[in-house]
């Protein structure tokens, strides 16, 4: 008797075996004449080649399945495994404009005009400037691109950025370590991230360093290579944090400047670094910039007239 021995390196066993190994048993159920044992992280099968070759094959287009959708229901291992096997089962797409799935399967895409012409510049330049108010879905949009590229080994690595302005608090007075006061301010990109990596992927991605969440001051010194950067409200960088910003871009990098020029938090008469650099690399190629505004929010409807009720006031000043 043949064996096969399979191992799961970057899927979650508990995730992709279901609820007290149902998919496993549905495994069983289609391969009727092999033995099959699920263990930790390891699948064990036993049974004539010629089977065990069809069995490795179906395996193959189940475990696409999951890494492109993070979910794994009866419904899709029955296609799967009836399917011709010629077939990739990933190919077809109901949208073009799907940038990944989510958790769960959840259909992560611009809802948008704006938000297409940001992934489309995402996918004509290596550095993008993402300008609109809250809501707009930069950071969102920016993220998930991020994970596709991840996902598709286009880099090895995200960073995820943020200047780590106060904001009327002192962080020496918010209680824990540093990692424990800057926490607050990332919190939106973690948000974002567990919405499209499941939760044990993502923690081992940011125990290992191939995700990473830092405050913008931890960037100088380092060259970005191989990684799609985000850094995000961009407004409230200084002159110097942007220009040490730009200049960390290495070789096979994205980089996504997101920010609001009308929420700037940083002291008075201290210019944004983001207004300045809008202004100084507007004409540069191979920049892009993207411009988002209150008809992109996807929030609640009533963002978009809070929106819209500001905007008209500081219009009359």
């Amino acid at each position: 008797m043949n064996e096969l021995i399979i191992e799961l390196e970057e899927i979650a066993p508990k995730d992709f075996f279901g609820a007290q190994n149902v998919n496993i048993e549905l495994l069983k159920k289609y391969f009727p004449k092999l033995k099959i044992v699920a263990r930790g992280n390891k699948i064990k099968v036993y049974g004539e080649e010629d089977v065990l070759e069809e069995f490795d094959k179906r395996f193959t287009m189940l475990t696409a399945h999951y890494a492109k959708y993070n979910s794994l229901d009866e419904n899709a291992i029955e296609q799967i495994l009836t399917r011709d096997s010629s077939e990739d089962y990933t190919s077809t797409e109901k949208s073009n404009d799907v940038i990944l799935h989510g958790v769960g399967g959840k259909i992560i895409k611009p809802h948008t005009a704006n938000q297409r012409k940001l992934v489309e510049s995402m996918r004509q330049h290596d550095m993008v400037f993402a300008i609109g108010p809250a809501g707009t879905g930069k950071t969102y949009t920016g993220v998930a691109l991020a994970v596709k590229a991840l996902k598709n080994k286009e880099v090895k690595r995200i960073i995820l950025t943020r200047p780590a302005v106060e904001a009327g608090e002192n962080l020496g007075f918010l209680p824990g370590d540093l990692k424990e006061k800057l926490d607050p301010y990332m919190q939106p990109l973690y948000d974002a991230l567990r919405d499209m990596i499941p939760a044990e992927k993502l923690a081992q991605f940011l125990e290992n360093g191939t995700i990473q969440i830092a405050p913008l001051a931890f960037m100088r010194g380092r060259t970005l290579d191989n990684a799609f950067v985000i850094l995000d409200e961009g407004q409230n960088t200084t002159h110097n944090q942007m220009k040490m910003f730009l200049t960390r871009m290495g070789k096979n990098a994205k980089f996504l400047l997101t920010g609001d020029p009308g929420q700037v938090d940083l002291p008075k008469r201290t210019t944004s670094g983001l207004k300045e650099a809008l202004l100084i690399l507007r004409n540069v190629e191979g920049v892009g910039i993207v411009y988002l505004d209150e008809t992109d929010v996807i929030r609640h409807k009533l963002v978009r007239k809070i929106i819209e009720a500001y905007k008209e006031i500081e219009n009359r000043d």
